[in-house]
């Protein structure tokens, strides 16, 4: 094929000719003039530079000296960054900064070559105050600008290309201290002596805390093509910091973290960066996570996180490896309309025995050395709308294929079937060895439990007990819902499964991995049916705590009301479980003359009437037993007056006995979500305040008031039940 031959008459050449030439002159001119003035011009920018920094952010940036070394290199010396009023933030010594031309055409600055000699960075905290609080600082805008929306998948790339604009294809830095002082109780220093790049290739040498360690980051960078690969390790022992420890108590260490971009790019609408992160042998030890050391031995996450124009993601193509297993977490953060979280997990089916041998070592302590067979696969879905909390939706399951318990680890989960000693806890100390067996005159057998009492704390704590499998996946689905709403944990979602298991197999210390072991070994009891529902109420019944050294319902029933189990009624029934939850205020829901204060008569009534529905107990419009529940007269002489005001919320946190009101208050998120108190021996004595001053009518109508609109929450809290 031949292209036309295409004519052009001479005098356009020529026109197009002058043209062309006449614009070289003037840009050759022009950048000559430039080059001259460049130094003059570098002067005047640096001079507006530093007045911009000392208006907007209060910074004092004074430079030694400052020229142009090359074409586009300029050397700088003896630079100091003072924020106004606070320590002295960097000091630099010797600095070159190149920058690339080409880039400059367009409005990007980017980095050909850093060269720095000696400096440092001097961070400072006191108080609340820190050098760091210009970066808080922002401009005033005027009042009448409109914010436009931000775009948050354009604004990661463009945050990202800064990034990789400032990572210079050469680099030699020697001698850069970072220091850390937080307020004098803990300190840290860095001291970079050497670091490179060259051609790509990163290596640096960094000495923490004065040749306390030495640590290197060394790796791959392409900023050009948006992809790095960097690792951090130590020299001959673990990467750590006694910061950490001296600041929030932890001790967090790891052999090595590698951390890789592998493309960065837009996909669709959204803005998708690919990479990994992996860590080996990751310790970490925190008195709210473990008792002790948690070791992650080899732990990797291949990541798709995707950025839209309004919501975050980790896309379910990400995968999450712990030695041989895998899991497949989906993430989503929507901001607007409305905030949504969505979460999956997809952790396909797997050898069940390789699963367990993937957990984190010292997770599961009481099932260490656990044999299992067969194979498991688990499956997690949430969705909360925050504009519409009660439709959240909630499902969890781990679903068994052939699995069958071969060997116990420590603990035996059958042990619970023959008689055994149960060793109640109070602050980590043993109150006493208390037999669960016939061999003990509380023990009381199943079925000389009065099914008053029975029906009474099935109804409150656990309607589906005989019918679920350890979890009510609809009452945590209502709690998520009502904890959000509530902004708070006012609600959860533990079974009397639950509640055997954390008092029987493990210790009362409210830690994460003490509730991740108590959701482990009960759906290990409950699906591999360990032993009987019966079984487990019953010894649910001899070992709840019910009040000051005060454990089962045999030395309950005879404590409370001189009876025997089995000869409770209804009002007696409902009243022990009402205590359950919170069984050291037990003696001040009385008043003086061993009666029921008259705030608990809803409670009666609300859960008379539920169990009426049900058919476990006659109706009654006279409060289900409310005024048939006396407190035997041998403990009326440890009531206080009725007019004695009590703070049943510092009782409940560990002192014995209570000094505000009796009614009962949420508990914390740790207490909520671990289960039970902190709690404290039983032997030290209250602080007792009496109320001396005689009210006035209006005061005694605002207490009326107030009482009416606690019980009100009280049945919407029990409806939420």
């Amino acid at each position: 094929m031949h292209l036309p031959k295409i004519n052009i008459p001479k005098k356009y050449i020529k026109i197009g000719a002058w043209v062309l030439g006449s614009f070289l002159v003037v840009c050759i001119a022009l950048g000559a003039i430039a080059y001259n003035k460049r130094e003059a011009l570098l002067q005047k920018m640096m001079a507006k530079a530093i007045a911009k920094a000392n208006k907007d952010f209060n910074l004092d940036i004074k430079i030694g000296s400052a020229g142009f070394s090359g074409l586009s290199t300029v050397h700088m010396t003896d630079i100091s960054i003072v924020p106004k009023e606070r320590d002295t933030l960097t000091t630099i010594n010797d600095l070159t900064v190149g920058v690339k031309l080409f880039p400059l055409l367009v409005g990007d600055v980017k980095l050909s070559e850093v060269t720095l000699n000696t400096g440092k960075i001097n961070i400072v905290f006191k108080d609340s105050l820190s050098n760091l609080d210009f970066i808080l600082k922002r401009k005033k805008k005027d009042s009448t600008e409109k914010k436009s929306k931000v775009d948050l998948g354009d604004l990661a790339h463009n945050l990202l290309n800064q990034f990789l604009y400032k990572i210079p294809d050469n680099m030699e830095v020697k001698n850069l201290m970072l220091a850390v002082n937080d307020n004098d109780t803990a300190k840290l220093k860095f001291l970079t002596s050497t670091a490179t790049i060259d051609d790509g290739d990163l290596t640096s040498t960094i000495l923490v805390n004065d040749n306390e360690a030495t640590w290197h980051v060394n790796g791959k960078l392409k900023p050009g093509r948006k992809q790095l690969d960097v690792m951090l390790f130590a020299e001959k022992s673990p990467v750590q910091l006694q910061y950490l420890n001296d600041k929030i108590h932890a001790k967090f260490s790891f052999d090595t973290v590698r951390t890789e971009m592998k493309s960065a790019d837009y996909s669709g609408d959204a803005f998708k960066i690919e990479g990994s992160w992996s860590v080996k042998n990751l310790l970490v030890n925190h008195p709210k996570i473990a008792s002790n050391d948690i070791i992650i031995h080899d732990a990797k996450i291949e990541a798709d996180m995707l950025i839209g124009e309004n919501y975050l993601a980790l896309d379910s193509s990400s995968t999450i490896l712990l030695k041989n297993a895998a899991i497949h977490p989906y993430l989503k953060y929507t901001l607007s309309p409305n905030k949504i979280y969505e979460v999956k997990v997809r952790a396909p089916e797997q050898d069940a025995q390789e699963l367990f041998n993937s957990f984190p070592q010292g997770l599961f302590e009481s099932l260490e050395g656990l044999k299992v067979s067969g194979k498991l696969k688990y499956d997690l879905d949430f969705y909360l709308d925050s504009s519409l909390p009660d439709s959240v939706k909630f499902s969890s399951g781990l679903t068994p294929t052939n699995f069958k318990i071969l060997k116990w680890g420590k603990t035996n989960l059958q042990k619970i079937n023959k008689d055994f000693i149960y060793t109640p806890y109070e602050r980590g100390k043993p109150m006493r060895d208390i037999l669960i067996g016939p061999g003990n005159p509380n023990f009381t057998p199943l079925s000389e439990v009065s099914s008053n009492f029975k029906n009474a704390i099935l109804t409150s704590e656990d309607p589906s007990f005989f019918t679920h499998k350890g979890f009510v996946q609809e009452s945590i689905r209502k709690s998520f819902a009502v904890n959000f709403k509530e902004k708070r944990f006012v609600r959860g979602g533990s079974t009397i499964s639950m509640q055997l298991v954390k008092n029987v197999f493990l210790s009362r210390q409210k830690t994460l991995a003490r509730k991740a072991e108590e959701i482990l070994i009960v759906w290990l009891i409950e699906n591999n049916h360990l032993t009987t529902k019966n079984r487990m109420l019953e010894v649910y019944f001899n070992i709840i705590e019910m009040g000051q050294n005060v454990y089962g319902i045999g030395e309950a029933t005879r404590h409370y009301f001189g009876k025997r189990p089995s000869d409770l009624n209804i009002g007696e029934g409902i009243f022990l479980a009402n205590i359950v939850p919170r069984p050291k205020i037990a003696l001040y829901k009385f008043r003086g003359d061993g009666g029921l204060k008259d705030y608990m008569y809803p409670y009666f009534k609300y859960i008379g009437n539920i169990m009426a529905k049900r058919g476990l107990t006659p109706p009654d419009t006279s409060g289900y037993g409310f005024y048939n529940v006396h407190l035997r007269e041998g403990l009326r002489q440890y009531l206080l007056p009725d007019t004695t005001t009590i703070d049943t919320n510092a009782f409940d946190s560990d002192d014995p006995l209570p000094a505000i009101e009796t009614h009962d208050a949420s508990k914390n998120l740790f207490d909520r979500l671990f289960g039970g108190e902190t709690k404290k021996d039983s032997v030290s004595k209250p602080t007792i305040t009496v109320d001396t001053v005689k009210k006035t009518r209006k005061q005694l109508r605002e207490e009326k008031r107030e009482q009416r609109r606690k019980e009100k929450e009280l049945e919407k809290q029990l409806e939420n039940q």
